[in-house]
């Protein structure tokens, strides 16, 4: 579902380049320990195919914007138990960092046709096209937008079958905690696995990160 945005939440800016200084209010949804389940779409021209997909949010500083956690991926079909990645997470809040990923192979090409997928995001364009968003005020937007990297396999070896060599764009809504994302993989081009360039991630809130929703234990290195 389109995800709407609020007149009255529409993003102030904040005069000066270097002015932006967002700190985000804490969000209940956003908390250590929080939990997330849904589905990655991992569809190809040759078949449909969706991953089920659990979260759990590890760490979160939110001061300077960052989270981590653990993802596993249930029902991948070429790994006989369920993979589990520790990644970690950039928020976007113009003081830490910006729309603009600057690494992991991202172009500012790459970071505009993959935010522009967010209709959250429509509001921000203009600015983020001038400057990575640096002016802009988004400590009241009701979405947070992130950047999330898998660092490594917790509970299998690299040699898997999958890659963790790119990364997620995020989209978190602070009224709900449903969560979209796409993955940004800059050797997809030259992967044996023809997936669509824009594998979509969606999740939702399963508990209020105390209770009623856990994961198998594992040990991070």
């Amino acid at each position: 579902m389109p995800v709407r945005v609020l007149e009255s939440s529409t993003p102030s800016q904040v005069s000066g380049a270097n002015s932006g200084h967002t700190s985000f209010q804490a969000c209940t949804l956003l908390g250590v320990g929080q939990a997330f389940s849904g589905t990655q779409n991992v569809s190809s021209l040759q078949k449909d195919e969706a991953w089920r997909v659990n979260v759990r949010i590890q760490g979160c500083d939110l001061e300077h914007g960052y989270l981590c956690g653990t993802m596993e991926a249930l029902n991948v079909p070429m790994a006989d138990t369920p993979v589990v990645t520790f990644w970690e997470g950039e928020i976007v809040d113009t003081k830490n960092y910006t729309f603009f990923t600057g690494k992991w192979e991202a172009t500012p090409e790459d970071d505009i046709r993959h935010w522009t997928k967010f209709q959250s995001f429509s509001p921000l364009m203009g600015q983020v096209e001038a400057d990575g968003g640096k002016s802009l005020d988004l400590s009241n937007y009701p979405y947070i937008f992130m950047r999330w990297k898998e660092q490594y396999f917790v509970n299998v070896g690299t040699d898997c079958g999958l890659t963790i060599a790119g990364f997620y764009y995020v989209c978190f809504s602070c009224s709900d905690g449903s969560i979209s994302g796409f993955y940004y993989d800059p050797n997809s081009r030259f992967s044996s696995f023809s997936y669509c360039p824009f594998q979509k991630l969606e999740l939702k809130s399963t508990n209020d990160g105390r209770s009623g929703f856990s994961f198998p234990s594992y040990e991070l290195q």
